[in-house]
């Protein structure tokens, strides 16, 4: 891993007379011979990149720094590193063929460097080399550290036990909008071929970069404030750079996901890693398309056993139609004989109650005669009673009507010829009162047309005195002139040049100048 080399030196000490102070630069120098004395070889140093800046020169510049370990706020050194561009090309490829990442902010490093001082600059390191296999060894100790701290919170399987509807529709998607993997998940959903309808809803969000775990647990509460609405979420990012996935292993949006009350659905869209992001994610997918296939293939599932229910219950009606229709028949076979029965004992009862009726039917018939005659006397009696009271009250109603009548159509004359009356009168005053505005009218509207054509008298007045103000012949008879060069009117003194021949015009004539010399002011 490289040699971790003490220097321990002797201080210098420099001694000036009070009348003879050194300079800034000289000072400087001393400095640079010393410290270059005192660390005359390459070291290999642990440090934390904080910030990397690519000139576009080809330099690489890094800011280094450590923390302390019991507070990781606390920063206990710092130093400006340098990689110059005919390395930094070779060092950085190197580096991110063989860790999966980029140089940037937040990688522990190890590497070889000078220590240089410059008189302008100040302290500097010279990055000779970076070892790749240390960064590789402190993502790893990381990537563990995050799930020992996730499983000792119960978080690793905490949304695998979340409910996932049969047939979820309603799906809430993280992701960027202008990103490919989200193009293809919608186009894999809406062009499905089964004709499976889903109801997606977007919350954007950064999937790369420093503020990326940020925006994506910012989503997650968003989408949490109204889970009622979502079946599922969907967290996709598509392709990209092996680097952009470590904002994925931040603890705090893995511990987000796994706190989630929904089931969350990852395709972060790597075939060859895993995220912890995917292992706290109740279903974990490879791509976005993958995704999408996976909630599509649960519609086929679900619709294939849809298909067999069916089958197995049409089985099961055909057996009970059979079976039912087999108690019918017995039961249509034991009404038929019970008819039969019944039919023929009531035909025995009719024969007996037909014998008995002959036998004494004339008393039977003049009784009910009898009967029927003293019923239809009452009955003629009671018509002619009803008929009398209804005839006595029809007259008494008819001369109460007419009564009504005639006094309704007296009181309805009488309005009439009252608001006749009162429209005549209002018209003829309408009329009068018009009569007397007309009058008017005529004198108002010759006032204001005679105090118009003053206005614009005036007006035409003003514009004839402003124009003669401005006409050249009454310019030149105040005192100016007009100069001309070549048939155009100088208007300023740039226009001219030394040797140019010129035009003055007058009020009273005009003279040609030739220009010996020229000031502009």
């Amino acid at each position: 891993m490289g040699l971790f080399t003490k220097i321990t030196y002797n201080e210098v000490s420099y001694s000036t007379r009070a009348s003879q102070p050194l300079t800034l630069f000289q000072l400087h120098n001393r400095l640079r011979e010393a410290i270059e004395n005192a660390f005359p070889a390459s070291y290999w140093v642990v440090a934390e990149i904080s910030e990397v800046r690519v000139h576009h020169s080809g330099h690489g510049y890094l800011t280094l720094t450590e923390k302390d370990k019991r507070n990781q706020n606390n920063l206990i050194a710092q130093a400006r590193g340098t990689i110059w561009k005919q390395n930094y090309r070779e060092i950085s490829t190197y580096f991110e063929a063989q860790t999966g990442h980029k140089l940037r902010s937040g990688l522990k490093i190890l590497f070889n460097a000078s220590v240089r001082f410059h008189e302008l600059y100040g302290f500097n390191l010279d990055i000779l080399d970076i070892d790749p296999n240390y960064t590789i060894g402190d993502l790893a100790r990381q990537r563990q550290e995050t799930l020992n701290k996730l499983e000792a919170n119960g978080l690793l399987e905490k949304n695998k036990k979340r409910f996932l509807p049969e047939v979820p529709q309603r799906i809430a998607v993280i992701s960027s909008a202008t990103a490919a993997g989200y193009g293809d998940f919608m186009n894999q959903l809406n062009l499905n071929p089964y004709g499976y309808h889903f109801k997606t809803t977007l919350f954007e969000a950064s999937v790369q970069g420093n503020e990326a775990a940020a925006s994506v647990m910012q989503a997650f509460r968003l989408i949490e404030r109204q889970q009622t609405k979502f079946d599922a979420v969907v967290l996709i990012r598509g392709g990209g750079a092996q680097t952009d996935l470590l904002c994925f292993d931040d603890y705090e949006l893995a511990a987000a996901i796994g706190n989630f009350p929904l089931p969350v659905l990852t395709g972060i869209g790597h075939e060859r890693d895993e995220t912890i992001a995917d292992l706290v994610a109740h279903t974990k997918l490879k791509t976005p398309t993958a995704v999408a296939a996976f909630l599509i293939d649960l519609f086929l599932t679900f619709e294939g056993e849809l298909d067999s229910i069916y089958e197995d219950l049409k089985d099961l009606a055909a057996a009970i139609v059979k079976r039912k229709t087999a108690v019918l028949e017995n039961q249509l076979l034991t009404l038929s004989q019970s008819t039969n029965r019944f039919l023929k004992q009531q035909d025995y009862k009719l024969e007996c109650l037909v014998r008995s009726l002959s036998v004494k039917p004339k008393k039977y018939l003049n009784e009910q005669d009898k009967y029927l005659s003293c019923h239809e006397l009452n009955l003629i009696n009671f018509t002619r009673k009803i008929l009398d009271n209804a005839s006595q009250k029809l007259v008494q109603q008819t001369g109460k009507l007419e009564t009504q009548s005639r006094q309704s159509l007296q009181q309805k004359e009488q309005s009439l010829a009252h608001t006749i009356y009162c429209l005549s009168t209002a018209a003829r005053n309408n009329i009068s009162n018009k009569k007397l505005r007309f009058q008017l009218f005529p004198s108002k509207l010759l006032t204001a047309a005679q105090k118009f054509c003053r206005e614009k008298e005036y007006r035409l007045q003003l514009t004839e005195m402003q124009v003669k103000s401005r006409d050249p012949e009454q310019m030149l008879l105040r005192g100016y002139t007009l100069t001309y060069v070549n048939g155009k009117l100088v208007r300023s003194a740039k226009d001219l040049q030394p040797g140019a021949v010129i035009q003055t015009y007058f009020a009273d004539g005009g003279a040609e100048s030739t220009i010996t010399n020229l000031t502009i002011l």
